[in-house]
């Protein structure tokens, strides 16, 4: 099967400690390559203001992961964690 590379773009909430957020970036990092993905590069990219709330929050730290993976396995459970997980206000999976 053809490896394919993604990139995930995700908002972690600003009232988040520097401890916290590590613990949810290496959380997620792993389920990624648990499923099988390759974690190529995973950073925060900047604290940005937003165009209007997110869940009462005008703000948020972008985090950038760009992964390789041969299946959507790892896609769809970082997806469906993303989903009920309250550090993440909003994600988006793009195909690169």
């Amino acid at each position: 099967m053809e490896t394919r590379k993604y990139e995930i773009t995700y908002i972690i909430r600003p009232d988040l400690d520097e401890a916290a957020k590590s613990t949810l970036v290496a959380n997620f990092d792993k389920i990624l390559s648990d499923n099988g993905a390759t974690v190529v590069d995973s950073a925060d990219w900047d604290t940005r203001r937003f165009a209007y709330p997110i869940e009462k929050f005008t703000e948020g730290t972008y985090h950038i992961v760009n992964i390789t993976a041969e299946n959507d396995e790892a896609l769809n459970e970082f997806d469906r964690l993303a989903k009920i997980n309250d550090g993440i206000l909003r994600h988006m999976i793009v195909k690169r």
